[in-house]
């Protein structure tokens, strides 16, 4: 589908607003049968320019911005069930995360496929949809909980003494993502002392912790169109190196500039926990 590259877009993006009773923020991960979310706080759209990186990738690095595109196709394709993600996915995403970050030892711990779906309100962990809220999936705090959860006790101790970090690798599935990419932005542009608010994550049976992303116009946020599923982003979580870029704000967003009759969004993200000897 050729289609002409623009140099920005416009988004209409869901910024977090703090509980006004000074609160710890919360959010339920999975949605009532009403497909919405317990949360106390609330939300506020603001029109943001997001700007087309596509003919200037080279703009944003890993350590630089927090993210960065690359071309690697996926031996598996399907990505039709669970069991079968886990068993050929993850392997060879194991080691394309090493080969693209040098990392030592990379430990998947989970991961999501979405498939947008407009108008159905399902939203159980088999029918996951883009997120439309600006968010960081961790904090230092649930970062370093994740080590202790997925790792062997023994071992933990000297892995937080050296660099770790956690990242999503994301992938369109079957078809390019022109239909509600991925707004991501640039770690430079980002007061991480005013921009980010914590929320605790409540599963049932537990809690994690995510940050909220509060609105700021200095931000500045982009994308690349019509990620394909030959391409891939690895977007930055936590980096317990605090001499480049430590997380990376971002959310889904309805692109005005879609194609007419573009497939709608199918995508799949793995989480990571990367390590460095």
């Amino acid at each position: 589908m050729p289609v002409p590259v623009s140099t920005s877009t416009t988004g209409s993006l869901a910024f977090f607003v703090p509980p006004q009773d000074g609160a710890r923020a919360y959010q339920s991960i999975n949605a009532t049968s009403t497909g919405v979310r317990d949360r106390n706080f609330t939300l506020e759209l603001h029109d943001v320019e997001i700007h087309n990186l596509r003919g200037n990738e080279s703009a944003a690095t890993l350590d630089t911005a927090g993210y960065q595109l690359y071309t690697h196709p996926a031996k598996h394709t399907s990505f039709a069930n669970d069991a079968e993600i886990e068993k050929e996915y993850y392997p060879e995403s194991i080691e394309l995360i090493k080969r693209l970050t040098g990392a030592s030892r990379v430990v998947l711990f989970d991961h999501t496929v979405r498939r947008r779906r407009p108008g159905e309100i399902d939203d159980s962990p088999n029918k996951r949809q883009p997120v439309s809220q600006t968010h960081i999936d961790q904090t230092p705090a649930s970062a370093v909980a994740r080590v202790h959860r997925h790792l062997p006790a023994a071992e933990v101790p000297e892995l937080l003494k050296h660099r770790f970090q956690l990242i999503n690798l994301w992938r369109p599935i079957e078809n390019p993502a022109f239909d509600w990419p991925l707004a991501l932005c640039d770690f430079r542009s980002v007061d991480p002392g005013k921009d980010v608010l914590p929320v605790a994550l409540v599963y049932p049976d537990r809690e994690g912790e995510t940050y909220g992303v509060k609105y700021n116009p200095n931000q500045k946020w982009t994308y690349f169109s019509g990620v394909t599923p030959d391409e891939l982003i690895l977007i930055k979580c936590f980096d317990s190196d605090g001499s480049g870029a430590l997380f990376t704000p971002h959310t889904a967003f309805s692109d005005p500039a879609t194609p007419e009759g573009a497939p709608l969004r199918q995508s799949i993200e793995l989480r990571a926990l990367v390590f460095y000897d």
